[in-house]
């Protein structure tokens, strides 16, 4: 299976940049485009002072865009939006496909004082379900949250749904670029998963002259934890192939899954 990661600055109404990537990712053989966060919508310090309405139209404009692009180049889409509904914002991630769409909205959001997510979207705070899991291509794929990626309950599902691609959004500053790439590697590792994070790229100033720098560095880890393909800092696609050989050679030669399976069950062999 071929992925695209795009790896991009919020571009506003910006159709064409989104269909320039997706006919360059259709015609590198990919099937499925995964997009930063906060790349459909302004980054979270510019959207909290958008109208709400403005919020609401944009995310509809953006939606309708992806459609047709999903259509015209038989492509899947994982998108990170905003959604209003009665005059509040849930923040979520939409997989786009030519016959359908559906939402996972995030179950874990930023909470701190200089980025507070959970104060001002929607979204529930309740027990923890399962991330978004879907099959394509013969492979069981997964999307959570950049955020998200930090919290063990959400992993357990991808361990017992036995989760052969992760698909992680983000919006990562603030030069945590170490920080991230050992977090992405270590869970790729004990999960003997492929994970594919996009983060976005671009700055943001705010009113205490702090800049925002988000260094993109989207990447493709293997089965194995080790950094296969990466980007830089600034705009531009990656197209990554996923093999199921590596994954069986993975989940094989260090058994992890089974040696959690065989407790679960309660004995030997």
């Amino acid at each position: 299976m071929r992925c695209a990661i795009v790896q991009l600055p919020s571009i506003g109404m910006g159709g064409e940049v989104l269909e320039n990537y997706t006919k360059a990712a259709y015609e590198g053989g990919a099937s499925l485009m995964l997009l930063g966060e906060y790349v459909l919508n302004p980054f979270f310090k510019e959207l909290i002072k958008t109208p709400i309405s403005m919020i609401g139209e944009q995310t509809h404009h953006q939606i309708e865009v992806l459609k047709m692009l999903a259509v015209k180049y038989t492509m899947v889409f994982i998108a990170p939006l905003v959604t209003v509904k009665k005059g509040e914002c849930t923040k979520v991630i939409a997989k786009i496909t030519p016959e359908s769409i559906h939402y996972y909205p995030q179950q874990f959001l930023i909470n701190y004082p200089h980025w507070n997510e959970e104060q001002f979207f929607a979204n529930p705070i309740q027990k923890v379900k399962s991330p978004m899991i879907f099959s394509m291509n013969g492979l069981k794929l997964a999307v959570m949250g950049g955020f998200e990626l930090h919290f063990d309950p959400l992993w357990e599902a991808i361990t017992t749904k036995n989760v052969d691609v992760v698909l992680i959004p983000s919006a990562s500053t603030f030069g945590s670029h170490n920080r991230w790439r050992e977090l992405i590697k270590m869970r790729a590792f004990t999960h003997n998963c492929y994970l594919l994070r996009a983060n976005r790229v671009g700055e943001y100033g705010d009113e205490d002259q702090h800049t925002w720098k988000f260094y993109g560095d989207s990447t493709m880890v293997s089965p194995f934890g080790e950094v296969e393909s990466n980007l830089g800092s600034s705009e531009e696609l990656l197209i990554v192939d996923l093999d199921p050989t590596v994954l069986y050679e993975a989940k094989k030669g260090w058994g992890f899954n089974e040696a959690i399976q065989k407790r679960s069950r309660g004995k030997k062999g």
